[in-house]
Parts: C-alpha cells; sequence; structure tokens
C-alpha cells in the first residue's frame, strides 16, 4: 500500500474519531505539491474541507511544522491549525486555507486588489518579528554560507557545467563575506524563510492565510521583506519596491536610516538569490522538478540589479555578464 492510500485511510480513521461523517466514497484529492518532499492533499467532508498532508518522515519534521504553526497561531496570525498529527508516519489534519494564491491575484493586474494584500501581508510581517524567536534556529554565518554555495555547487557547477578557477573561488567568497556580514549587523527576529506569493492565500477575513512556514529560524529583519518584494515568481517595478520598503521601515519604528536599511535589504536579496539559483537548479537535476529552471533568469536579473548599485558587486556583475549568463542563455534554449 503506497502513502497516499496509507493517508487516505489515515484521515477517515481521525474523522470518525472526531464524529465527523464522510462518504464511503471519501478519497483525499492532491492540493498542491511544492519544492520539499511534503505533499498536499484536500479531504472534503459534512464539516468541510481539510487538508491532509503527506511528510515522509526521513525528510520531513512535522514536530517542527506543528511548533511553529503555534507560533503563529498564539500571535493571531492566518496559519493553518493542525488538528492531528501522526509523527512516526509523518501524516497531519490541518486548516483548509482555500486554494487562492497571492500569485493569481498578481496575474489579474488588479491594482488596487494588490495593495491591500500587500498592506495586509506587511502587516502581518510586523507581527511575526514580534515573536519570541529565542529557541529557534539561528539564521548564522554558517547557515548562510551554506545556503550561498548552492550557488557554485548546483547552479555554476552542476547545472552550468563550469569549472572554477581560484581566482573565481576568491572572487565568490569576498562576495559571500560582505553579505554575512551585512546579514548579521541586522536585528534578529523571527524570519519565515518562503514569505512569497506562493505561500501566501487570499482568505476572507484574516487576510492573509500563511503557509510554509516550517523553516523559521531568527534571523535578518529584512529576509521575509526580501522574499516578498524580489519574489522569485513575481517581479515589481524596482520604484515601487523601494517606496514599500521605506514604508515598512517607518511602520516598524526602526532605529536605522532610509539608506542603510535599503541596503540591507539588498544584500539580503542578493544573498537569498544565490541561494535560489542554487536550489531551482537542484530541484531540476537531484528532484526531477525542472519547471523551477523558468524561475532562474529572474532571479539572476535580480543578482545584477544589486550588484549593479553596490561598488562590492561590480566585479561580480561583469563576470556574470561575461561568463554565466551565455552559459545559462545557452540551457534556457536546450
Amino acid at each position: 500500500m503506497n502513502r497516499e492510500q496509507n493517508l487516505n485511510n489515515w484521515a477517515k480513521t481521525i474523522l470518525a474519531s472526531q464524529s465527523v461523517k464522510v462518504s464511503s466514497e471519501f478519497c483525499v484529492i492532491a492540493a498542491s505539491d511544492d519544492a520539499s518532499f511534503r505533499r498536499y492533499f484536500r479531504g472534503e467532508t459534512e464539516m468541510g474541507s481539510f487538508i491532509f498532508v503527506d511528510a515522509p518522515p526521513e525528510r520531513e519534521d512535522c514536530q517542527t511544522f506543528v511548533k511553529i504553526s503555534e507560533l503563529l497561531v498564539d500571535i493571531g496570525i492566518n496559519a493553518p491549525r493542525v488538528y492531528q498529527a501522526d509523527f512516526t508516519e509523518g501524516f497531519m489534519m490541518l486548516t483548509d486555507l482555500g486554494n487562492q494564491l497571492y500569485l493569481d491575484v498578481l496575474k489579474s493586474h488588479d491594482v488596487e486588489l494588490i495593495e491591500r494584500l500587500y498592506a495586509e501581508a506587511f502587516s502581518v510581517l510586523r507581527k511575526m518579528a514580534l515573536i519570541n524567536c529565542a529557541e529557534l534556529p539561528r539564521y548564522d554565518e554558517i547557515r548562510l554560507q551554506e545556503e550561498m554555495n548552492l550557488f557554485p555547487g548546483w547552479f555554476l557547477t552542476q547545472q552550468l557545467s563550469l569549472s572554477l578557477s581560484e581566482n573565481e573561488n576568491q572572487m565568490l567568497e569576498k562576495v559571500f563575506g560582505f553579505l554575512i556580514e551585512s546579514a548579521i549587523e541586522q536585528p534578529q527576529v523571527f524570519v519565515h524563510r518562503d514569505y512569497h506569493s506562493r505561500n501566501l492565500m487570499v482568505v476572507t477575513g484574516d487576510n492573509p492565510g500563511v503557509i510554509d512556514f516550517q523553516d523559521a529560524v531568527s534571523g535578518p529583519v529584512t529576509y521575509d521583506l526580501v522574499s516578498l518584494l524580489k519574489d522569485c515568481y513575481w517581479r515589481f517595478p524596482r520604484n515601487q519596491v523601494v517606496d514599500w520598503v521605506e514604508t515598512y521601515r517607518q511602520d516598524s519604528s526602526l532605529d536605522v536610516g532610509t539608506e542603510e536599511f535599503l541596503r540591507w535589504f539588498d544584500l539580503m536579496g542578493l544573498q537569498r538569490h544565490l541561494k535560489c539559483a542554487g536550489i531551482f537548479s537542484r530541484l531540476n537535476l537531484r528532484d526531477g522538478k525542472p519547471d523551477y529552471l523558468k524561475d532562474i533568469p529572474l532571479v539572476i536579473e535580480y543578482i545584477l540589479e544589486v550588484c549593479d548599485i553596490y561598488i562590492e558587486g561590480a566585479e561580480f556583475a561583469d563576470w556574470l555578464r561575461s561568463h554565466v549568463i551565455p552559459h545559462l542563455a545557452l540551457r534556457m534554449k536546450s
């Protein structure tokens, strides 16, 4: 019996234990997939629908998911509540927040609605920053370095088949070094780590619904803001991003000036997008998910944008344009 069948049987058992009636034809239906090994299924009942999660215990940590869910719900954030969890099997039963993503609204180009939804997302972001994150893993120098290593390890070497010289490796290490310094000097708060248009749900009341939060850490104050405004799946105009960043800084009463906060934000974005280029390559090569390759060109655009603004990235930008982008263009055509 495969995991989906086991999950379906578990769901019926859990629902029966709570006196929730289901039809004899009850069957969980695939609801969504993501970049992890988790799979999400929807089950319809007389009490409404629920989400059932298949998270193989050798790959995923359901206990951390439950812990972070409680932190978010306790502070009034609309995250899925965990009704039941079987840590041994890796199954969970959650609140169903629906199926409309922020990304769906972005594609509608409804400017007024987008402005409202993002104002609500900023409000939740400020609320998350108040969560006591003392017990969460730290987004420290080691973690930041390991993430950026995905760029040469998976994107350059494996996806593009490039061999790096000693000088090129030294250049990368120099870039990684000043990005780590910028991240560490920022105030450290609760960080969702994937706070973007594919993980924010449009719901009726108490918007947004926040999902995919299980990798939360204690980290730089600009990280989630970067995820939201320099979204790997949607690009906002630079002037709009800058205006939003300044509004967020003012509304958060942060003791940092406009220019320094924007620099923190941009350099945090550079760190994140180096990681994302590596992750998207790994998803393609290791996990058989080639759809993520189409998101790499936007990630590279973000990287170049920051490198063109700040002098520390000038050499890196020149090298990307002369050595990397031609190879990427060839791979995207093949």
